[in-house]
């Protein structure tokens, strides 16, 4: 089966924007209720080694869409580290 260049363009222009759009609303429910207590240090650790690697690929493959939606996320999970470590930071001084 054989894929046109305007169905893959739309293909990785949407898995792109999808996979984005999760990291978006995390920092404004972030933003807005100042507090990612929820947010699992692992699990972002993790999901940006994965990030980071299928940057790689996309590099050595020469993908746009690999490349664009790794550096975007990558920017994003580095947002809300940032901020889940500012929030967990002032949350354990008001405690005190």
């Amino acid at each position: 089966m054989e894929v046109d260049g305007i169905l893959l363009t739309l293909l990785g222009t949407a898995a792109g924007v999808l996979i984005l759009t999760g990291w978006v609303e995390q920092i404004y429910k972030g933003y807005k209720s100042k507090s990612l207590k929820d947010v699992s240090k692992f699990l972002m650790i993790f999901i940006s080694a994965g990030a980071i690697l299928w940057l790689i690929y996309g590099i050595v493959v020469s993908d746009i869409f690999i490349i664009g939606t790794n550096i975007a996320a990558i920017i994003l999970m580095m947002i809300v580290l940032t901020m889940k470590k500012k929030y967990d930071t002032k949350s354990k001084t008001n405690k005190v």
